[in-house]
């Protein structure tokens, strides 16, 4: 299998000097590669890093062949057109030219004249059939953009794509349609995703973690599964590393305890003088010299185990999980939590969002929002927050809900996380609300971390924190698109912090395993 990246012995620490890479090795091939790992691992760093826009401290990076990009932003220049951001419009100039007899010898030298075919392949491959390309990149929505530039990508056959996140923030469809083409491409990629649907087409899985690049051969499921068994495999060998170690300490102890003793016994034989003072000066030097090769022997015996249980350390990466139990929310069963009666809004001027819209909740429900991008989702929850009012028709609310938006408003950003639980909590202790943070990994002086520092995942599990330990656990939390820009094991994180709440739920979420994860009773399509 040809190779097309390739990077050897790859040494790299951030501006503020945090060391991400040290000595790795790794190649990219004809294979689609998922690239996993905890945000701030250094995935993007990794991309950056083949693509050139970084230079390695030590080590290099080989790149043969041709490299095509799907970026995580993509932001198109005024006036740009749809085949601009597919990376085509040159190319397609180039084709005009000479189909209007206007051609120089170059454009004829240089004219790709299956192209268009390819495109049009690509484009119905993604959901794109019959695109103007002359329409304006801008007026395309944020999942059509993704889906056109995947398409200029494919029709160009790169020998290795490079995509960053290319399913976030696109609805259920597109990120089908996305997921399907990804799963039929033929040549090389590397897939920075936690879309664990996505994942599952990959060839291959890399995650990049505090001890380096782990190869997993196989899609997301089988990655799992055998994640799981090397960390048990590590935790054994944790655990026998440490045994062995304290075992050589105490047979090292037990050895210099026996000499000592030995040695004490001589000495008070020397203090008597029954013995000859040759005969007693002779014990007294082979119990010197006995005594010194047990103390070698014991630290090198000491040393050897040591260094077992240092290994054994660094294969296990110490990830923290939430495991506990949170308190009752005192939801009764029969408990009519949310109604909208005919509910209909419009933004002034426009026509509406939502039309006559019902909707009820009851009891500790699970209910999924779902439908493509614009549907209303988002305001449909923001109805239900009480943060917008409808145009006609009524939201009635039996129990006060908590509303955690796509950037967790609530928390602010400008206190530390253990002043905003207090804030948020006016009843709960400094002491009280350590210990809360901390049962959501917040420990020590992770709670006096600022809020504006957090990253996506940590704003979630700290605004989780806020609502479901604090002062009154509310009875009906909504969610807008929690998983968004979170890492696989914060997703984990948060999945393990709702699957303990007694309370109901109302989420909007495009990601099938998670609404799966949670527990979602009930789905209601706009």
């Amino acid at each position: 299998m040809p190779t097309f990246a390739t990077l050897d012995g790859l040494s790299y620490a951030s501006p503020d000097g945090r060391q991400l890479f040290d000595n790795l090795t790794l190649s990219f091939g004809a294979e689609r590669t998922g690239l996993v790992g905890r945000n701030g691992v250094g995935k993007s760093t990794l991309i950056r890093l083949i693509l050139g826009d970084l230079a390695p401290a030590a080590g290099s990076v080989a790149v043969r062949g041709r490299l095509g990009v799907l970026r995580q932003a993509l932001a198109p220049p005024p006036g740009a057109t749809a085949a601009d951001l597919m990376g085509v419009a040159e190319a397609l100039d180039r084709l005009g030219r000479i189909e209007a007899g206007q051609g120089s010898p170059d454009d004829l030298a240089d004219a790709d004249w299956m192209l268009p075919a390819r495109l049009d392949a690509a484009l119905a491959e993604t959901g794109l059939a019959g695109l103007d390309l002359a329409r304006s990149a801008a007026s395309l929505s944020g999942g059509e953009a993704t889906r056109a530039t995947l398409a200029g990508l494919m029709a160009a056959e790169p020998d290795l794509m490079i995509l960053d996140e290319p399913t976030n923030n696109l609805d259920a469809e597109a990120r089908g349609l996305v997921t399907d083409a990804l799963g039929r491409w033929k040549g090389g990629a590397i897939v920075v995703s936690h879309d664990r649907e996505l994942l599952r087409r990959m060839d291959r899985i890399v995650e990049l973690s505090d001890l380096g690049a782990q190869v997993y051969g196989g899609g997301y499921d089988l990655y799992v599964e055998r994640r799981a068994l090397a960390e048990a495999a590590a935790a054994r060998s944790l655990a026998d590393a440490e045994k062995t170690a304290a075992q050589a300490a105490r047979e090292a102890q037990a050895a210099l305890e026996r000499q000592a003793r030995r040695d004490a016994a001589g000495k008070r034989a020397r203090a008597k003088g029954d013995a000859p003072k040759m005969l007693l000066d002779a014990r007294a030097e082979r119990a010197e010299g006995t005594g010194g090769r047990i103390r070698r022997l014991a630290e090198r015996q000491t040393a050897q185990a040591a260094d077992a249980l240092t290994a054994a350390q660094a294969r296990v990466e110490r990830a923290r999980v939430l495991a506990f139990d949170l308190p009752p929310s005192g939801l009764a069963a029969g408990k009519a939590v949310l109604a909208f009666d005919e509910v209909t809004f419009a933004h002034p001027g426009a026509a509406p969002v939502l039309d006559r819209v019902g909707l009820r909740v009851v009891g500790p429900e699970r209910v999924a929002i779902t439908g493509p991008n614009g549907a209303g989702k988002t305001t449909l929850l923001r109805l239900a927050a009480g943060e917008l009012e409808p145009a006609a028709g009524r939201v009635v609310r039996g129990v006060a809900p908590a509303f955690l938006d796509q950037q967790t408003a609530l928390l602010g950003d400008a206190s530390s996380l253990v002043a905003a639980f207090r804030r948020l909590n006016p009843r709960a202790s400094e002491n009280a609300a350590r210990a809360a943070l901390a049962r959501f990994l917040f420990r020590n002086a992770a709670a006096e971390k600022p809020v504006a520092a957090l990253s996506g995942g940590e704003r979630l599990r700290a605004a989780l924190a806020c609502l479901l330990l604090g002062d009154a656990p509310p009875g009906l939390l909504i969610l807008d698109e929690p998983t968004n820009h979170l890492d696989l094991d914060s997703i984990a994180a948060v999945e393990a912090a709702l699957a303990g709440y007694d309370g109901a739920l109302l989420v909007v979420s495009h990601d099938r395993d998670f609404l799966d994860a949670i527990g979602i009773g009930r789905e209601i399509r706009l």
